[in-house]
Protein backbone atom coordinates (compact mmCIF):
# COMPACT_ATOMS: atom_id res chain seq x y z
CA UNK A 1 0.00 0.00 0.00
CA UNK A 2 1.28 3.34 -1.11
CA UNK A 3 0.86 5.83 2.11
CA UNK A 4 0.47 9.58 2.24
CA UNK A 5 2.03 10.47 5.57
CA UNK A 6 0.61 14.54 5.98
CA UNK A 7 2.46 16.14 8.88
CA UNK A 8 0.34 19.21 9.90
CA UNK A 9 2.66 20.60 12.73
CA UNK A 10 6.21 19.95 11.88
CA UNK A 11 7.96 18.24 8.41
CA UNK A 12 9.80 15.11 9.77
CA UNK A 13 12.87 15.57 7.67
CA UNK A 14 13.84 18.78 9.28
CA UNK A 15 17.10 18.46 11.05
CA UNK A 16 15.88 20.81 13.99
CA UNK A 17 15.17 18.29 17.26
CA UNK A 18 11.69 18.06 18.27
CA UNK A 19 10.13 14.78 19.91
CA UNK A 20 6.78 15.61 17.48
CA UNK A 21 9.23 14.99 14.76
CA UNK A 22 10.57 11.83 15.90
CA UNK A 23 7.23 10.22 16.39
CA UNK A 24 6.54 11.15 12.49
CA UNK A 25 10.03 9.88 11.66
CA UNK A 26 8.95 6.62 13.63
CA UNK A 27 5.54 5.99 12.06
CA UNK A 28 7.19 6.26 8.16
CA UNK A 29 9.94 3.59 9.99
CA UNK A 30 6.68 1.73 11.44
CA UNK A 31 4.53 1.95 7.54
CA UNK A 32 7.86 1.01 6.06
CA UNK A 33 8.24 -2.29 8.12
CA UNK A 34 4.59 -3.62 7.44
CA UNK A 35 5.48 -3.16 3.67
CA UNK A 36 3.92 -0.11 3.16
CA UNK A 37 5.43 2.67 0.73
CA UNK A 38 5.51 5.97 2.19
CA UNK A 39 5.13 9.23 0.37
CA UNK A 40 5.18 12.94 1.16
CA UNK A 41 4.79 14.68 -2.09
CA UNK A 42 5.23 18.86 -2.01
CA UNK A 43 1.58 19.19 -2.90
CA UNK A 44 0.63 18.05 0.48
CA UNK A 45 3.07 19.77 2.17
CA UNK A 46 1.79 23.26 4.32
CA UNK A 47 3.76 25.85 6.27
CA UNK A 48 5.58 24.30 8.97
CA UNK A 49 4.67 25.91 12.87
CA UNK A 50 1.33 27.18 15.12
CA UNK A 51 0.07 29.91 13.00
CA UNK A 52 -1.97 32.73 15.38
CA UNK A 53 -5.54 31.65 15.67
CA UNK A 54 -6.39 35.12 13.87
CA UNK A 55 -5.09 33.22 10.62
CA UNK A 56 -7.18 30.23 10.68
CA UNK A 57 -9.96 31.74 8.28
CA UNK A 58 -7.32 32.26 5.61
CA UNK A 59 -6.02 29.35 6.29
CA UNK A 60 -8.80 27.38 5.57
CA UNK A 61 -9.71 28.84 2.52
CA UNK A 62 -6.12 28.38 0.79
CA UNK A 63 -6.31 24.56 2.35
CA UNK A 64 -9.44 24.24 0.27
CA UNK A 65 -8.24 25.08 -2.85
CA UNK A 66 -4.74 23.24 -1.79
CA UNK A 67 -6.95 20.07 -1.37
CA UNK A 68 -8.66 20.95 -5.14
CA UNK A 69 -5.42 20.95 -6.58
CA UNK A 70 -4.45 17.66 -4.17
CA UNK A 71 -7.33 15.80 -5.51
CA UNK A 72 -7.00 16.97 -8.97
CA UNK A 73 -3.23 16.18 -9.87
CA UNK A 74 -4.14 12.87 -7.91
CA UNK A 75 -6.87 11.96 -10.70
CA UNK A 76 -4.91 12.90 -13.09
CA UNK A 77 -1.42 10.60 -12.36
CA UNK A 78 -1.39 7.25 -14.31
CA UNK A 79 -1.47 4.01 -12.23
CA UNK A 80 1.83 3.43 -10.94
CA UNK A 81 2.90 7.22 -10.67
CA UNK A 82 5.06 7.96 -7.52
CA UNK A 83 2.97 10.42 -6.32
CA UNK A 84 -0.53 7.82 -6.10
CA UNK A 85 -1.72 6.80 -2.34
CA UNK A 86 -4.08 4.74 -1.17
CA UNK A 87 -4.22 6.23 1.98
CA UNK A 88 -3.69 9.45 4.20
CA UNK A 89 -1.87 8.82 7.01
CA UNK A 90 -2.11 12.67 9.31
CA UNK A 91 0.18 12.38 12.14
CA UNK A 92 -0.51 14.86 15.12
CA UNK A 93 -3.41 16.82 14.61
CA UNK A 94 -4.74 19.63 17.11
CA UNK A 95 -6.83 23.02 18.11
CA UNK A 96 -3.91 24.99 16.57
CA UNK A 97 -2.39 23.05 13.87
CA UNK A 98 -5.63 20.62 12.89
CA UNK A 99 -5.41 18.31 9.23
CA UNK A 100 -7.35 21.18 7.09
CA UNK A 101 -6.34 18.64 3.91
CA UNK A 102 -7.39 14.92 5.10
CA UNK A 103 -10.74 15.14 4.97
CA UNK A 104 -11.81 16.93 1.75
CA UNK A 105 -8.98 14.90 -0.19
CA UNK A 106 -9.88 11.37 1.25
CA UNK A 107 -13.44 11.78 0.67
CA UNK A 108 -13.22 12.92 -3.17
CA UNK A 109 -10.94 9.94 -3.68
CA UNK A 110 -12.88 7.25 -1.34
CA UNK A 111 -9.93 6.40 0.66
CA UNK A 112 -9.08 5.18 4.08
CA UNK A 113 -8.45 8.42 6.24
CA UNK A 114 -6.35 7.44 9.85
CA UNK A 115 -4.83 10.08 11.91
CA UNK A 116 -2.03 9.26 15.03
CA UNK A 117 -2.41 11.53 17.83
CA UNK A 118 -5.45 13.70 17.50
CA UNK A 119 -6.58 15.67 20.46
CA UNK A 120 -10.06 17.49 21.14
CA UNK A 121 -10.81 19.41 23.92
CA UNK A 122 -14.64 20.82 24.22
CA UNK A 123 -12.78 24.24 25.97
CA UNK A 124 -11.30 25.47 22.70
CA UNK A 125 -14.53 25.34 21.08
CA UNK A 126 -15.30 29.62 21.78
CA UNK A 127 -13.11 32.27 20.45
CA UNK A 128 -10.66 32.86 18.51
CA UNK A 129 -9.96 29.29 18.46
CA UNK A 130 -12.76 27.85 17.49
CA UNK A 131 -12.13 27.52 13.36
CA UNK A 132 -9.30 25.68 14.55
CA UNK A 133 -11.30 22.90 17.03
CA UNK A 134 -13.80 22.80 14.18
CA UNK A 135 -11.36 21.58 11.66
CA UNK A 136 -9.97 19.05 14.21
CA UNK A 137 -14.17 17.82 14.69
CA UNK A 138 -14.39 17.42 11.10
CA UNK A 139 -11.46 15.64 10.78
CA UNK A 140 -12.30 13.10 13.84
CA UNK A 141 -15.25 12.84 11.98
CA UNK A 142 -13.71 11.58 8.62
CA UNK A 143 -11.12 9.10 10.09
CA UNK A 144 -11.48 5.49 9.66
CA UNK A 145 -9.10 5.30 12.41
CA UNK A 146 -7.47 7.09 15.15
CA UNK A 147 -4.39 5.77 16.76
CA UNK A 148 -4.38 7.41 19.82
CA UNK A 149 -0.77 8.33 21.74
CA UNK A 150 -1.61 10.28 24.90
CA UNK A 151 -4.28 8.38 27.27
CA UNK A 152 -5.82 11.67 28.11
CA UNK A 153 -6.78 11.89 24.44
CA UNK A 154 -9.23 8.83 24.47
CA UNK A 155 -12.47 10.32 25.91
CA UNK A 156 -11.93 13.81 23.98
CA UNK A 157 -11.74 11.92 20.41
CA UNK A 158 -14.26 9.05 20.87
CA UNK A 159 -16.95 11.46 21.94
CA UNK A 160 -16.62 12.98 17.85
CA UNK A 161 -15.93 9.76 16.01
CA UNK A 162 -18.21 9.02 13.51
CA UNK A 163 -19.74 5.48 13.55
CA UNK A 164 -18.05 3.36 12.34
CA UNK A 165 -14.95 4.97 13.03
CA UNK A 166 -12.00 3.16 15.13
CA UNK A 167 -9.80 4.55 17.90
CA UNK A 168 -6.89 2.33 18.94
CA UNK A 169 -4.46 3.20 22.12
CA UNK A 170 -0.88 3.12 20.45
CA UNK A 171 1.62 4.15 22.93
CA UNK A 172 4.91 6.54 21.77
CA UNK A 173 7.58 4.10 21.00
CA UNK A 174 11.08 4.27 20.21
CA UNK A 175 13.90 1.83 18.94
CA UNK A 176 15.43 1.30 22.53
CA UNK A 177 18.45 -0.61 21.33
CA UNK A 178 20.47 2.62 20.01
CA UNK A 179 19.75 3.49 24.20
CA UNK A 180 21.19 -0.28 25.28
CA UNK A 181 23.79 0.04 23.77
CA UNK A 182 25.34 3.16 24.86
CA UNK A 183 28.01 2.03 27.61
CA UNK A 184 28.72 4.81 30.96
CA UNK A 185 32.31 5.78 30.66
CA UNK A 186 32.51 7.98 34.00
CA UNK A 187 34.49 7.20 36.87
CA UNK A 188 32.21 5.77 39.94
CA UNK A 189 33.89 8.66 42.29
CA UNK A 190 32.30 11.50 40.01
CA UNK A 191 29.21 13.88 41.57
CA UNK A 192 26.10 12.31 40.31
CA UNK A 193 25.13 13.73 36.74
CA UNK A 194 21.65 14.86 36.39
CA UNK A 195 19.94 15.42 33.27
CA UNK A 196 17.87 17.32 31.10
CA UNK A 197 16.92 17.42 27.57
CA UNK A 198 14.75 20.05 25.90
CA UNK A 199 14.27 23.28 23.24
CA UNK A 200 14.89 26.45 24.86
CA UNK A 201 12.15 28.06 23.39
CA UNK A 202 9.22 30.31 25.44
CA UNK A 203 6.23 29.19 27.16
CA UNK A 204 5.97 25.77 28.68
CA UNK A 205 9.49 24.85 28.22
CA UNK A 206 11.19 28.01 29.61
CA UNK A 207 8.51 27.48 32.64
CA UNK A 208 10.26 24.31 32.94
CA UNK A 209 13.95 25.33 32.85
CA UNK A 210 12.71 28.08 35.48
CA UNK A 211 11.08 25.18 37.84
CA UNK A 212 14.21 23.04 37.22
CA UNK A 213 16.50 26.03 38.03
CA UNK A 214 14.18 26.74 41.30
CA UNK A 215 14.43 22.87 42.73
CA UNK A 216 18.49 22.54 41.69
CA UNK A 217 19.02 26.22 44.18
CA UNK A 218 17.38 24.51 46.75
CA UNK A 219 19.71 20.75 46.45
CA UNK A 220 23.01 23.64 46.57
CA UNK A 221 24.11 22.02 49.45
CA UNK A 222 24.63 18.32 47.79
CA UNK A 223 26.95 16.91 45.37
CA UNK A 224 26.27 16.94 41.75
CA UNK A 225 26.18 18.78 38.26
CA UNK A 226 23.77 18.92 35.61
CA UNK A 227 24.07 18.71 32.12
CA UNK A 228 21.65 20.50 29.99
CA UNK A 229 21.13 19.51 26.54
CA UNK A 230 19.19 21.81 24.12
CA UNK A 231 19.16 25.18 22.39
CA UNK A 232 16.64 28.10 21.25
CA UNK A 233 15.78 31.26 21.10
CA UNK A 234 15.28 31.41 25.13
CA UNK A 235 18.42 30.11 25.73
CA UNK A 236 19.74 33.42 27.07
CA UNK A 237 16.73 33.22 29.47
CA UNK A 238 17.17 29.63 30.66
CA UNK A 239 21.47 30.91 31.36
CA UNK A 240 20.04 33.98 33.24
CA UNK A 241 17.48 31.38 35.07
CA UNK A 242 20.47 28.74 35.96
CA UNK A 243 23.38 31.93 36.64
CA UNK A 244 23.37 31.54 40.29
CA UNK A 245 24.28 27.72 40.18
CA UNK A 246 28.08 28.78 38.10
CA UNK A 247 29.75 26.05 36.89
CA UNK A 248 27.31 23.45 38.82
CA UNK A 249 25.54 23.31 34.99
CA UNK A 250 27.09 22.99 31.93
CA UNK A 251 25.30 23.64 29.02
CA UNK A 252 25.92 21.40 26.09
CA UNK A 253 23.98 23.06 23.32
CA UNK A 254 22.02 21.28 20.08
CA UNK A 255 23.10 17.41 20.40
CA UNK A 256 22.53 15.16 16.92
CA UNK A 257 20.17 12.56 17.97
CA UNK A 258 22.72 9.79 17.24
CA UNK A 259 24.81 11.57 19.56
CA UNK A 260 22.12 11.53 22.60
CA UNK A 261 22.36 7.93 23.84
CA UNK A 262 26.27 8.38 25.27
CA UNK A 263 24.87 11.55 27.26
CA UNK A 264 22.37 9.42 28.69
CA UNK A 265 24.66 6.83 29.47
CA UNK A 266 26.80 9.21 31.77
CA UNK A 267 24.14 10.61 33.79
CA UNK A 268 22.91 9.10 37.08
CA UNK A 269 19.22 11.17 36.91
CA UNK A 270 17.09 12.63 34.20
CA UNK A 271 14.86 15.57 35.48
CA UNK A 272 11.92 17.42 33.71
CA UNK A 273 9.25 19.50 35.02
CA UNK A 274 6.97 18.80 31.79
CA UNK A 275 4.83 22.08 32.10
CA UNK A 276 1.97 21.57 29.80
CA UNK A 277 3.94 18.52 28.32
CA UNK A 278 1.93 16.00 26.16
CA UNK A 279 4.23 12.76 27.47
CA UNK A 280 7.88 13.27 26.43
CA UNK A 281 9.87 11.71 24.10
CA UNK A 282 12.88 12.49 25.52
CA UNK A 283 11.12 10.53 28.71
CA UNK A 284 11.79 7.01 26.72
CA UNK A 285 14.75 7.71 25.86
CA UNK A 286 16.18 8.37 29.38
CA UNK A 287 14.33 5.03 30.79
CA UNK A 288 15.57 3.13 27.88
CA UNK A 289 19.30 3.99 28.43
CA UNK A 290 18.46 2.94 32.66
CA UNK A 291 18.00 6.80 33.87
CA UNK A 292 15.44 6.87 36.90
CA UNK A 293 13.26 9.89 36.06
CA UNK A 294 11.99 12.77 37.77
CA UNK A 295 8.99 14.12 36.41
CA UNK A 296 5.72 17.04 36.76
CA UNK A 297 2.75 15.02 36.86
CA UNK A 298 1.24 16.68 33.95
CA UNK A 299 -0.75 15.32 30.47
CA UNK A 300 0.67 11.84 29.75
CA UNK A 301 3.38 11.73 31.40
CA UNK A 302 2.11 9.06 33.97
CA UNK A 303 1.42 6.69 30.92
CA UNK A 304 5.33 6.78 30.16
CA UNK A 305 6.95 7.08 33.93
CA UNK A 306 5.40 4.37 36.54
CA UNK A 307 6.17 6.25 39.86
CA UNK A 308 7.87 4.63 42.37
CA UNK A 309 8.68 1.79 39.85
CA UNK A 310 10.61 3.97 37.14
CA UNK A 311 10.91 7.46 38.74
CA UNK A 312 9.18 10.22 40.92
CA UNK A 313 6.32 12.16 39.66
CA UNK A 314 5.70 15.33 41.87
CA UNK A 315 2.80 17.82 41.64
CA UNK A 316 3.51 20.25 38.20
CA UNK A 317 5.15 23.53 38.74
CA UNK A 318 6.13 22.98 42.42
CA UNK A 319 9.89 23.37 42.81
CA UNK A 320 10.13 22.35 46.42
CA UNK A 321 8.60 18.75 46.23
CA UNK A 322 10.99 18.63 42.49
CA UNK A 323 13.74 18.83 44.39
CA UNK A 324 12.47 16.74 47.30
CA UNK A 325 12.31 14.13 44.88
CA UNK A 326 15.55 14.63 43.44
CA UNK A 327 17.25 14.91 46.78
CA UNK A 328 15.38 11.85 48.10
CA UNK A 329 17.13 9.67 44.66
CA UNK A 330 20.58 11.41 45.28
CA UNK A 331 20.49 10.10 48.68
CA UNK A 332 19.25 6.46 48.10
CA UNK A 333 21.75 4.88 45.66
CA UNK A 334 19.90 1.73 45.78
CA UNK A 335 16.84 2.98 45.11
CA UNK A 336 18.47 4.81 41.89
CA UNK A 337 19.56 1.31 40.63
CA UNK A 338 15.62 -0.77 41.37
CA UNK A 339 14.15 2.50 39.25
CA UNK A 340 16.64 2.02 36.85
CA UNK A 341 16.39 -1.29 36.12
CA UNK A 342 12.95 -1.26 36.00
CA UNK A 343 12.81 1.58 33.84
CA UNK A 344 15.15 -0.66 31.27
CA UNK A 345 12.26 -3.39 31.48
CA UNK A 346 9.18 -1.39 31.11
CA UNK A 347 10.18 0.68 28.21
CA UNK A 348 11.57 -2.82 26.29
CA UNK A 349 8.13 -4.06 27.40
CA UNK A 350 5.81 -1.54 26.49
CA UNK A 351 7.71 1.33 24.39
CA UNK A 352 9.64 -0.58 22.00
CA UNK A 353 9.37 0.13 18.36
CA UNK A 354 8.96 -3.50 17.74
CA UNK A 355 6.09 -3.55 20.08
CA UNK A 356 4.48 -0.84 18.28
CA UNK A 357 4.79 -2.06 14.80
CA UNK A 358 2.91 -5.06 15.84
CA UNK A 359 0.22 -2.82 17.25
CA UNK A 360 0.14 -0.54 14.04
CA UNK A 361 -0.34 -3.48 11.90
CA UNK A 362 -3.53 -5.08 13.94
CA UNK A 363 -4.51 -1.48 14.06
CA UNK A 364 -4.28 -0.91 9.59
CA UNK A 365 -6.36 -4.39 9.87
CA UNK A 366 -9.48 -2.58 11.06
CA UNK A 367 -9.27 -0.65 7.80
CA UNK A 368 -9.82 -4.20 5.26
Amino acid sequence: MRVLLHTPLKPPDSPTPSGDREMARGFARLLSQLGHHVIMPAASRIASGVPPASAHLALERRARAQAARLIARWRGLPVGHPERFDLWFTYHCYYRKPDWLGPAVTRALDIPYVIAEASHAPRRAYGATRLGHRAVERALMAADLVLTVNPRDVAGVKARLRPGGHQVRLPPFLDTRQFNAACPGRPANDPPVLLAVGMMRQRDKLDSYRVLARALTLLKDRSWRAVLVGDGPARGEVEAAMAPLGERVQFAGAIARDHLPKIYAVADLYLWPAINEAYGMAFLEAQAAGLPVVAGRTGGVPAVVAHEVTGLLTPVGDAPAFADAVARLLDTPGQRARLAAAARHRIAALHDERVAVRALAAALRRLS
